[in-house]
């Protein structure tokens, strides 16, 4: 089944092998039972993900609800699950701390919940005006280097809890506290460490017994049973201050003299959180043979952060773990993440049962979720590719590490070099090889949104000289490739096909797998 590439309206356009256009489904069981799944990972990672934005865990659950009520009816994809994201929860937590507010603020829920309506504004500003193509201004290479550091940062701030030493670590930043917790094993807790690794071994091994395997909620009960058994099962979600229970209450009484701080923070939170979803969601309408829309994802995203601004929550984006569990469970229909939402609102009343949730539980669940964003073999390869990619790469994984907590500059600095490296690197082809009976291309420069128009003329160029031939695109490692640059790859492929050559292209568009 080949993909025909999308245009710059964001729609992708994919052969379905005569099945034709697909219609819009009704919910169905199957949506229900699906989302159900679903909200028994999210459950738990909500909680996880709001500490990780130094929000009370309550607001986790509250992004987890109406967001996704919101935007089931408006994305585009039948599987992408919006909710809370350990990145989107990492540049919430930066953009909150690099304006000056810290967690003891009165006012940091409320310039969270402030933050997401800046977010939602600007993604269905967005979509509004078909402006699906900004997500791809971050170039791949950029894109790499920030989730890499942000998943170490992030993996930072979760070992306190994960070997028990959050009760006794000293006030700092989240890596100082990290180096604390290796540096002095003698304050880790035997029963955290444990718990942790019972937690790791149920995520990660459950799915080798089976993709739908629910570790996370058989490691959330293990924990429970366990907290209620031992004497000291260390810090848990309860304490100081137990779950409230009850539903959001809708508002949106917030800081509004605190907008233009946050505006920027919140453009980069909109872009970056929308360009991993939008790849998880390319991909899955690549497999299935189904066309899938930016604009309309941005739309449901936009709604569904507008939701969690009014009820009291922060940020949300799309994950890529509870949407394969959600494809994986059988779901039909965009609505799956609706009926998501809905459990999560039927469990708001009853959530103090979490209270005795040892935090180890958490902390482990966040490690286990981010381990994809980790790709250590591609960072220390890229230059074997392109020097260029490999210096925007590690540029940004330095300057997200030494920024921290204020990453969302990082971006701002790869998106800066990027330009400078288009300017002064125009992009060009490299001379072809032969491999076997394949004539083997490679682009050398920055292959971004930028320079896609220089990509299409020589590409083009190559193919008529080449027409009839059986041609390699070689673009490196992990590209996430823009929906102009699919679109020229596609016409290529057909233009050579209808000579008698065929273009395959040497990667797999791979996703980054955050959860």
């Amino acid at each position: 089944m080949a993909a025909i590439p999308q245009t710059l309206s964001g729609e992708v356009h994919l052969t379905t092998m005569g099945t034709g256009r697909p219609t819009i489904r009704r919910p169905s069981p199957a949506d229900a039972l699906a989302g159900f799944s679903v909200a028994l990972v999210l459950i738990p990672q909500s909680l996880a993900y709001a500490q990780i934005a130094e929000m009370p865990v309550v607001t986790g659950l509250f992004a987890s609800a109406l967001p996704l009520i919101a935007a089931a009816p408006l994305g585009s994809s039948p599987y992408l699950q919006t909710g809370p994201v350990a990145l989107t929860s990492l540049l919430t937590l930066a953009a909150l701390q690099g304006a000056g507010f810290a967690a003891e603020d009165p006012n940091y829920v409320a310039l969270g919940s402030l933050l997401a309506l800046i977010v939602g504004a600007f993604r269905l500003l967005l979509g509004l005006i078909r402006g699906g193509w900004a997500a791809y201004l971050i170039a791949s290479p950029v894109m790499q280097g920030f989730t890499s550091a942000a998943a170490l940062i992030i993996i930072s701030s979760q070992l306190p809890k994960a070997l028990g030493t959050n009760d006794v670590v000293p006030d700092g930043s989240t890596v100082g506290k990290a180096l604390w917790t290796v540096a002095n094993p003698g304050q880790w807790s035997p029963v955290a460490i444990g718990i942790s690794a019972m937690t790791l071994a149920l995520m990660l091994g459950g799915r080798r017994l089976h993709r739908l395997f629910p570790g996370v909620a058989i490691a959330v009960i293990a924990g429970l049973v366990l907290s209620r058994l031992l004497d000291n099962p260390g810090s848990v979600v309860g304490q100081p201050i137990g779950i409230p229970q009850g539903l959001p209450s809708l508002s949106l009484d917030l800081p509004w003299s605190s907008l233009g701080t946050l505006l920027i923070s919140g453009i980069v939170i909109a872009l970056v959180g929308f360009a991993e979803p939008s790849a998880i969601a390319r991909l899955f309408a690549s497999e299935d043979g189904v066309p899938w829309n930016a604009n309309k994802e941005l739309i449901g995203s936009g709604f569904g952060n507008l939701a969690s601004a009014l009820s009291g929550a922060f940020p949300v984006g799309g994950s890529f773990s509870r949407s394969s569990v959600n494809r994986l469970a059988g779901a039909e229909s965009r609505w799956s993440g609706g009926f998501t939402g809905l459990v999560v609102l039927a469990f708001l009343p009853f959530a103090g049962v979490l209270n005795p949730l040892p935090q180890a539980v958490l902390g482990a669940i966040v490690v286990g979720a981010v381990l994809g964003l980790l790709k250590p073999r591609v960072m220390l390869t890229m230059h074997r590719h392109s020097k260029l990619d490999a210096l925007l790469a590690w540029s940004t994984f330095v300057a997200a590490l030494v920024l921290a907590p204020n990453v969302q500059y990082a971006v701002l600095i790869g998106v800066a070099l990027s330009g400078l490296v288009h300017l002064l690197r125009p992009l060009r082809l490299q001379t072809p090889e032969t491999s076997g009976a394949a004539t083997v291309v490679r682009p050398e420069g920055l292959l971004w949104l930028g320079s896609y128009r220089r990509f299409d003329d020589l590409l083009t160029e190559f193919t008529t000289v080449h027409a009839g031939d059986d041609v390699v695109v070689d673009l490196g490692p992990d590209p996430a490739l823009d929906p102009s640059i699919e679109q020229t790859i596609g016409r290529a492929r057909e233009a050579l096909t209808e000579a008698g050559g065929s273009l395959q292209l040497s990667h797999e568009l791979a996703t980054t797998g955050t959860s």
